[in-house]
């Protein structure tokens, strides 16, 4: 497959560890995603010093990077969000990662947004955002991911103003049966990330449920852009992957 792009994965393809999907992957993706999570009933999959010390080895030996997507969204006024983004982002820091991907606490945007309330949650995404802009040391590795249960221009200036990077999920646009080519178009350039799946009777589906049409046309958009960022197919477990990595070398091939 001919791309200028890393191609990427979840840490969920395989029923294992965070380890055992970076060993079993390592040679078909560039990237590998690790979906973190710290929860009282399924405990946590934080990685501790000899898992940190794995995943570096695995990288070194076959040039895998690998972003991390942040537990929670960033929201300053919530504790317990709040530790454990950033111990997250503490305990990945040795693996130096390609990105670290955040959703903003948008939650009051689902709702009427006013001039007043609008301006109110950008103060606190901002808040929130420099946060962990200094935890990680670098804006330019701090990526905004776009969700679909509200508009992404809400935060078009702030990501402007901070100096971070994106990542464009893609499937969020489809499952809001938007054209993601706009937003490719308008941030590109900023653009670390991003973010494919299809959707079915679920989100973060295979990209076997994506319209040929649509994927190609993103497909197209990158090669021709000569997009060098990661795009991750961000779906969970072996099947959603492995058919959507061939529905993507397809494309990819026929595109060249």
């Amino acid at each position: 497959m001919k791309k200028c792009f890393r191609l990427g994965a979840t840490s969920y393809v395989f029923e294992t560890d965070l380890v055992g999907n970076a060993r079993q992957l390592a040679g078909i993706v560039e990237d590998m995603e690790l979906v973190l999570f710290e929860t009282e009933s399924h405990g946590s999959n934080f990685p501790n010093a000899d898992t940190r010390a794995q995943l570096n080895e695995i990288a070194a030996e076959h040039g895998m990077t690998y972003t991390v997507h942040l537990p929670h969204d960033a929201n300053w006024r919530d504790a317990v969000w709040r530790d454990q983004n950033q111990r997250a982002i503490e305990c990945t820091r040795a693996l130096n990662p390609f990105a670290y991907v955040v959703h903003l606490d948008g939650r009051v945007l689902t709702r009427q947004v006013s001039r007043a309330s609008l301006a109110r949650w950008q103060e606190d995404a901002e808040r929130a955002l420099r946060e962990i802009i200094a935890a990680v040391g670098d804006p330019q590795r701090v990526c905004v991911e776009n969700v679909e249960a509200w508009n992404p221009a809400y935060f078009t200036d702030l990501v402007a103003r901070l100096g971070t990077a994106r990542c464009i999920d893609i499937g969020h646009f489809w499952l809001k049966r938007r054209d993601p080519l706009p937003e490719l178009v308008a941030h590109l350039s900023q653009t670390r990330v991003i973010h494919l799946h299809g959707v079915a009777a679920r989100d973060h589906a295979s990209l076997a449920h994506a319209p040929r049409a649509l994927l190609t046309r993103v497909l197209d958009y990158l090669a021709q852009n000569h997009y060098a960022g990661v795009v991750t197919l961000e779906v969970f477990g072996a099947a959603d992957f492995f058919s959507s990595h061939a529905r993507v070398s397809r494309l990819m091939d026929a595109l060249r």
